[in-house]
């Protein structure tokens, strides 16, 4: 009889407990620990962030969905990891033990490595829906009272997608109320160049992001380290393809949200063998730390290093779609060890992105999603726009209903025809 133990129910913990559950012999059990008893669709936070979506809208309380699937749950937190002792400590001073960990934790957010920085201090944020919330009332604050608008992300960030989606929402919003033209807008990045997300840029990433932020006048700066935010500015240096600096920018802002750099919560930093000097969990082929060889890890919580060398440095994302086939690896990795078998599954790690621009979006899909690559393919249009409302109601529905099915996989892939796409046919755009 085996017990394991799931640290995080996130994108990437709910569905590890409902597929790990589903594989499950009669005599074992699996237990879920977050630091909250709700899950959040984070996806859709730039959209509550100017107040098209509420709280209740994204999320789900999570302690009857894992009663009906037998899963029991703690949402009091996790103080440390201890792997020598094969146990948690948790956040109420009881203690966990485990057989089995799979930790889907997330990140942290690294907030205070910049002067200024946070939703408590000078930026608001979209990276959890408490956080949003309070953007939504900010921006309406803002709306009322218009001025320069500063969005992107900062030296060091692994997610850029929700940072292009919160300026196109947002230009869309603007639009919407007839102010778009009181307000100035520019996008701040450490990226090398528009598009590049993190990933040396998918298919024409690079022209579509291009296009998109020069259609909606939005001016941009690359190569950006972010020094400091003020109450009604941000502080950057621009940094040439050399690596030298090039310019400083003192960019008024009257309102600004810049994505962070993330980091491995604090139960994790240090622990060694498990985790590196940043607090990501290290992990082999097969999701399994190379240490402690009972420990697991996927999603945002990982290591991966970065594609390439970056004048300013630059993460990789973690995106759904490889998160989820993380997951599956996983789940299956730990039933062929119950077993007494080696583990032999290994993820794709593709990325399959949509990104919502309010009225319009792009989608892209990198297999795989480090390159070189087999398939490397972008498009934009409004159905990017509907398909992202689309899988945002199914995976909501997906954690009420304790569904183990793929989410992206199903949804997207075979939805959208993208199928297709994935064996080297080419799509047109719906």
């Amino acid at each position: 009889m085996a017990h394991i133990v799931v640290l995080g129910a996130g994108i990437g913990g709910i569905p590890m407990a409902y597929e790990m559950k589903d594989l499950l012999g009669p005599g074992d059990r699996i237990t879920v620990v977050s630091n909250t008893d709700y899950f959040q669709f984070v996806p859709s936070n730039p959209w509550v962030a100017v107040g098209w979506r509420s709280r209740a809208d994204i999320t789900v309380p999570l302690a009857e969905p894992f009663a009906r699937k037998n899963i029991a749950f703690k949402p009091v937190g996790c103080r440390r990891v201890l792997p020598e002792e094969n146990a948690l400590e948790l956040g109420d001073g009881s203690r966990l033990d485990y057989d089995w960990l799979v930790v889907a934790t997330g990140p942290e957010l690294a907030f205070d490595e910049i002067e200024g920085f946070g939703p408590d201090r000078n930026t608001i944020s979209i990276c959890h829906v408490d956080h949003a919330l309070e953007a939504a009332a900010k921006w309406e604050a803002f709306c009322r009272d218009p001025g320069p608008l500063v969005i992107g992300a900062v030296q060091g960030a692994s997610c850029y997608g929700p940072a292009y989606e919160f300026a196109m929402i947002c230009d869309a919003d603007l639009r919407r109320r007839k102010i778009r033209h009181k307000v100035p807008m520019t996008f701040v990045t450490s990226e090398p160049y528009v598009g590049h997300l993190g990933l040396g840029g998918v298919g024409d990433t690079k022209g579509l992001l291009e296009s998109a932020l020069r259609e909606r006048h939005i001016k941009w700066v690359t190569n950006a380290r972010t020094d400091r935010f003020d109450p009604d500015a941000v502080h950057v240096t621009e940094f040439g393809e050399d690596g030298q600096e090039k310019a400083q920018h003192r960019i008024d802002s009257r309102l600004t949200m810049m994505l962070p750099a993330f980091r491995g919560i604090a139960a994790l930093r240090g622990v060694e063998g498990l985790v590196n000097p940043r607090g990501f969990v290290l992990t082999d082929k097969h999701q399994r730390n190379p240490t402690h060889r009972n420990v697991f890890g996927v999603g945002v919580c990982i290591a991966i290093p970065p594609v390439e060398k970056t004048p300013v440095p630059v993460g990789v994302p973690k995106t759904g779609y490889m998160i989820e086939t993380m997951v599956t690896a996983t789940a299956r990795n730990i039933r062929a060890l119950l077993d007494g078998r080696a583990p032999a599954d290994e993820p794709t790690w593709n990325a399959l992105c949509l990104a919502d621009f309010g009225d319009s979006g792009v989608a892209f899909v990198a297999m795989p999603q480090i390159p070189p690559r087999n398939v490397n393919w972008a498009a934009q249009g409004r159905w990017v726009h509907l398909a992202k409302v689309g899988f945002e109601r199914y995976f909501l529905r997906k954690v009420r209903k304790g569904l183990s099915e793929p989410g992206y996989e199903r949804y997207v892939l075979k939805l959208l025809g993208l199928k297709r796409v994935q064996d080297g046919v080419p799509m047109p755009v719906p």
